[in-house]
């Protein structure tokens, strides 16, 4: 009789063992996924960005086709910035500070050519030139939400694959953590865009 009490308890504790890591296990896949999917909605903004700003670039040039060299920092930062990406399960440090890099040279560009567009009373009273503008700080705000959004799913996966004892299933299965995107000194805020065209 002891025998199969013995025999019964090693069961009870191996399934409850089981569906205590087949819970663990679909918890972290749930999480991972979530953080793939807020990462893809920070794509998505930053893919809006990069796709204004050739319009943006060609309504400058019709009225400072002058400012050449503006023009090629702004279209080589796009370039450099739509080469940077990321695959979502690598999301690792060094890879979202060159994507972070790429992506604040491009917000530099913009800032210096918008501070080029304030010399044109004609081009700053052009529709569509201020049409893009409100697109692009619209843009601007949606990406500011979106990082802030995957940085909160990102850290509520951390924390839970960093739980004891969750950490030794996270190492078991490679759960790794993600990084979060940081605040750059120099880009504390998004590129000012300016609409007051009396000035």
């Amino acid at each position: 009789m002891s025998k199969k009490i013995t025999f019964g308890i090693i069961v009870v504790v191996l399934l409850a063992l089981f569906f205590w890591t087949k819970g663990v296990y679909n918890e972290m896949v749930s999480k991972d996924e979530s953080v793939k999917g807020a990462w893809s909605q920070v794509e998505n903004q930053y893919q809006r960005r990069l796709d204004l700003i050739p319009n943006l670039v060609n309504t400058v040039k019709g009225y400072a086709s002058h400012e050449r060299e503006t023009l090629e920092a702004v279209t080589n930062a796009r370039a450099q910035a739509t080469q940077t990406r990321i695959d979502p399960s690598g999301l690792d440090a060094a890879s979202l500070q060159r994507f972070q890099e790429a992506q604040g040279e491009l917000s530099q560009a913009l800032s210096r050519l918008l501070v080029v567009a304030e010399r044109y009373p004609e081009l700053k009273a052009n529709e569509n030139f201020r049409e893009l503008q409100v697109q692009l700080e619209g843009t601007e705000n949606r990406i500011a939400t979106e990082r802030r959004r995957f940085n909160e799913t990102a850290q509520g996966y951390n924390i839970y694959i960093r739980h004891f004892p969750n950490n030794l299933l996270a190492g078991l299965f490679g759960f790794d953590q993600k990084a979060y995107f940081e605040a750059e000194a120099e880009a504390e805020r998004a590129p000012e865009v300016n609409f007051d065209t009396n000035r």
